[in-house]
């Protein structure tokens, strides 16, 4: 099972930051990112679509330019990383997952993304729009359809969307979903395992990876799985 740093490593810095990625690339095999544009149209590494949560600033990141919000604290004295910035700092030592957070920004983030390459590289997003449009535009990177709670066949709507895998939310991963996941040829990449025995239940579901906040505890709970397998 892969281990996927969600956000970087947010448990261990301030998430989404090139410190966060730095500590995630220390023990993942994949650190994973999300990404919006900025005013002037720059990918840029945040989650939320507002700036209040995760910054000292205040609003939504669309409407600021990338040269302000370099100026915001992320956290511990870091700032909102561009994508390319992030591309550069994960290098070829890790893998990376790149999340669309909002439609209408795939060329831009694909364009990106076709610089640095496209070996070890998801793209996903909650929006199978997105999904489909990235697997168009990077055809050698492997894209993933994030399920929630509530969608009424998951399996169905990742192969609609041309998808390489499906990541569900871990309430709604069982069994039956993995194998039937399996049989349509995706892979399963369950988010956000953090506790010992939720990564202990996937890993022995036979899930292909699993993104976690804290990756390194994470390699070491699988490492023991995988000397007692």
């Amino acid at each position: 099972m892969q281990i996927i740093g969600h956000r970087g490593a947010r448990a261990v810095a301030p998430e989404n930051t090139l410190r966060a990625i730095r500590i995630g690339t220390l023990c993942a095999d994949f650190v994973e990112v999300d990404v919006r544009l900025s005013r002037d149209g720059v990918p840029v590494v945040i989650h939320d679509a507002t700036l209040d949560r995760t910054t000292n600033g205040m609003g939504a990141v669309r409407d600021m330019l990338f040269s302000d919000l370099q100026k915001l604290d992320a956290g511990e004295g870091e700032r909102i990383p561009a994508l390319s910035q992030v591309c550069a700092t994960v290098g070829d030592d890790c893998g990376l997952v790149v999340e669309i957070k909002e439609q209408g920004t795939e060329d831009a983030i694909c364009a990106v993304l076709a610089e640095r390459g496209g070996t070890r590289l998801y793209i996903v997003s909650f929006h199978a729009d997105s999904v489909v449009s990235a697997g168009v535009l990077l055809p050698e990177a492997t894209t993933g359809l994030i399920t929630p709670e509530g969608q009424p066949d998951p399996v169905a709507a990742a192969r609609s969307a041309g998808a390489g895998a499906l990541l569900p939310k871990k309430d709604i991963l069982t069994p039956g979903l993995i194998a039937s996941a399996h049989r349509q040829g995706l892979l399963v990449i369950p988010w956000t395992l953090n506790e010992k025995e939720e990564i202990s239940r996937a890993y022995r579901s036979g899930v292909d990876a699993c993104a976690t906040d804290d990756p390194c505890r994470t390699r070491r709970i699988v490492s023991v799985l995988e000397t007692t397998a």
